[in-house]
């Protein structure tokens, strides 16, 4: 016997009818409707925020301001040699190739080379920083390194 999707019933007991509170003292939630006595959080409207601490200073004031964040600070996206792999048609690897490849995002200031990995080919890497590791794996696999 197959039931149809819109014949599905929950199971029997599945499903609690909701409480009615502040329905008379004999259903046990009269009077002050499961709120407890008296306070900020028994009357009509409450909305205290989570983070509010009764009107004492809130820690986000309490605690002492620290350090500085600069809008202008550039920072380097770094690339390893291992993840120049994919780019074994092309002889000169620049920043305008790895975005094209997808390697690095399109608003790459500084790019950096690492050296993780190693190199199959020689080729010539152009970027604007380079490890000393990444300098001494490009030169022992006989590419060149040019400094933008």
């Amino acid at each position: 016997m197959a039931s149809d999707i819109n014949d599905l019933k929950p199971m029997v007991g599945a499903k609690r009818a909701r409480r009615r509170v502040g329905r008379g003292p004999g259903s046990g939630w009269g009077t002050t409707a499961g709120r407890g006595q008296k306070g900020q959080k028994s009357r009509e409207g409450n909305n205290i925020p989570s983070w509010f601490e009764g009107g004492q200073m809130p820690l986000q004031r309490r605690l002492p301001k620290r350090g500085f964040a600069s809008t202008r600070k550039i920072t380097p996206v770094t690339l390893n040699l291992r993840d120049l792999t994919g780019l074994d048609e092309v002889s000169v690897i620049e920043p305008a190739s790895l975005i094209e490849a997808g390697k690095i995002p399109k608003n790459t200031k500084i790019l950096k080379i690492l050296g993780e990995g190693e190199l199959e080919k020689p080729v010539t890497i152009r970027a604007h920083r380079f490890s000393k590791n990444a300098r001494a794996k490009i030169e022992a696999a006989g590419g060149t390194i040019e400094e933008i």
